[in-house]
């Protein structure tokens, strides 16, 4: 089954459509309760623990001298600046099984959202799952190896370019092998040049 309905097909489903989530989308009960859950569960298991742990780390590594500590201010800006990274990685370790609790409700557009998502990204159905008019002439190749029609179009349109030897010296005012023919060219009093 390609992801859309087929109707030769006996038992062809027919995809829900994705609610729109937006700014103005109003949870509902049980959604909010899974975001109360969320974020609590995000502060005491995951953010507290990340922020007191940097923030030790932090104060151990300023104690051994590794880190210094603000002529003024002593060790706490880069303790506070750790407690607050500790925070926001707690709180973004723990989207993933947010996201989890949400596509696990039932009845719920939010959950329905993010279930359809993941299907989305794992088997692109519409625009992207159209194969290219390119594709079928190109599914047996690779884009490293070349066919034999390429390569004399390629002989046939691109120039030949031999390479220029270049002295081995240093000085690269002087390549060898350019100067086989110089040509004199001369100015009359009018300006006029010619290649004599």
């Amino acid at each position: 089954m390609n992801g859309r309905a087929d109707f030769g097909e006996p038992n062809a489903e027919v995809p829900r459509p994705i609610p729109h989530i937006g700014a103005d989308y109003i949870p509902t009960e049980e959604e909010r309760r899974v975001f109360a859950e969320c974020s609590d569960e995000s502060f005491w298991f995951r953010s507290v623990p990340l922020a007191a742990t940097s923030m030790l780390i932090t104060q151990g590594l300023i104690s051994k001298g590794i880190l210094s500590s603000h002529p003024k201010y002593g060790s706490i800006p880069k303790l506070i600046f750790a407690c607050i990274m500790g925070y926001f990685a707690g709180k973004l370790s723990y989207v993933k099984t947010c996201q989890e609790k949400f596509k696990n409700l039932e009845n719920s557009p939010l959950g329905e959202a993010l279930r359809s998502g993941q299907t989305r990204r794992s088997s692109p159905t519409g625009y992207y799952s159209q194969k290219s008019k390119y594709d079928s002439n190109m599914s047996g190749h690779s884009s490293f190896v070349t066919s034999p029609e390429a390569d004399n179009i390629e002989k046939e349109v691109l120039p030949r370019y031999e390479p220029i030897p270049f002295s081995a010296s240093m000085n690269e005012s002087t390549p060898t092998g350019i100067t086989d023919h110089i040509a004199q060219v001369k100015v009359n009093k009018y300006g006029d040049t010619w290649d004599e």
